[in-house]
């Protein structure tokens, strides 16, 4: 198949890439490279069913154009992590507003299906007024704070992603699917943006403090970047899943203060745990979620999705990849 990534250049789209044409699609990305690396598809770019176009989203004339020439859509392209998003929130609403609805509406236009990324942010502070031990599921209630919050940005722009896309559902018909993301990781991942992973391990193999901002009691959980591409390739092949808003991610849950000592402990560091306030950290207008559990039901249900990599295994990998680089 012809397949357009947008944000191909990206963690999660380069890994997409490298899948798609390792099964023999044509692949071309679309990626402006402000958070995407030419070093993350360095080892395909020379493939003669891999095509890179540096460019932008907001482009809806050349969006239109990738997007008639090729077959399906992975629209990945987006403003992400949270210090990116607390520094750039006019950036954040316009790229995920303006180019989702770029997307959209030429895949409108030609009929072409397509994936669209969502973020387990939509739920905001959802699981703060509903603490279902088994996680947030597609329906619950998203919970936002108020506007002169620059963090809900962010999730107010995927929120409308996700509206719009449905909306064109609905209305023309367009074959979309809409995956929620938890905590992506894997080898490649940087630390750039906000990733508190590949964050922590720099730091304890340099022998740096961990920076832990707020508490540390924060949930989260983790899943493997190839669970989660198996998984929206999957849904991607499977026709009901058309219309549908799917969880990707892992159940399994840990506090950030558990992360850093476990990090800690598997660099072999002397790295010690430094507490920065969120206001330190951000400035004004920073509010953070204390879980962020997904319920897998749905996805199960749908492609049997079953996470196979852990957490002791998934930092195991990124700390051999940062040792070989």
């Amino acid at each position: 198949m012809k397949i357009l990534i947008t944000g191909g250049a990206g963690f999660i789209g380069s890994h997409l890439s490298r899948k798609l044409v390792a099964e023999g699609n044509k692949v071309t990305v679309l990626d402006n490279l402000s958070t995407g690396s030419l070093k993350n598809i360095s080892d395909i770019q020379k493939n003669k069913n891999f095509n890179l176009i540096i460019s932008d989203i907001l482009d809806n004339k050349y969006v239109d154009k990738l997007v008639k020439e090729n077959d399906i859509i992975y629209h990945l392209a987006a403003v992400v992590g949270v210090k990116h998003v607390m520094e750039n929130p006019v950036d954040t609403i316009r790229v995920n507003t303006l180019g989702s609805e770029n997307v959209l509406h030429s895949c409108s236009k030609y009929n072409k299906k397509v994936l669209i990324a969502s973020t387990s942010e939509v739920y905001g502070k959802a699981m703060k007024y509903n603490d279902d031990p088994s996680g947030l599921n597609e329906k619950n209630d998203s919970v936002f704070g108020n506007s002169s919050i620059r963090r809900w940005a962010y999730a107010t722009s995927k929120s409308l992603d996700e509206f719009l896309a449905l909306a064109y559902f609905k209305e023309k018909k367009l074959p979309v699917i809409i995956v929620r993301f938890f905590n992506t990781v894997g080898p490649g991942q940087l630390g750039d943006y906000g990733m508190v992973i590949p964050i922590f391990i720099q730091k304890a193999l340099a022998g740096d403090p961990l920076p832990i901002f707020g508490d540390g009691k924060q949930k989260r959980s983790f899943a493997y970047m190839g669970d989660v591409i198996e998984a929206i390739t999957k849904l991607m092949d499977t026709e009901s899943a058309v219309g549908e808003v799917f969880n990707v991610g892992n159940k399994k849950e840990i506090t950030i203060n558990e992360l850093a000592e476990l990090i800690i402990a598997k660099c072999d560091s002397s790295s010690k745990i430094e507490y920065i306030s969120y206001r330190n950290a951000y400035g004004s207008g920073f509010e953070d979620m204390s879980r962020r559990k997904p319920n897998l039901g749905k996805i199960e249900k749908f492609i049997g999705y079953n996470p196979k990599v852990e957490l002791d295994e998934i930092i195991d990998q990124v700390i051999g990849y940062y040792k070989s680089n």
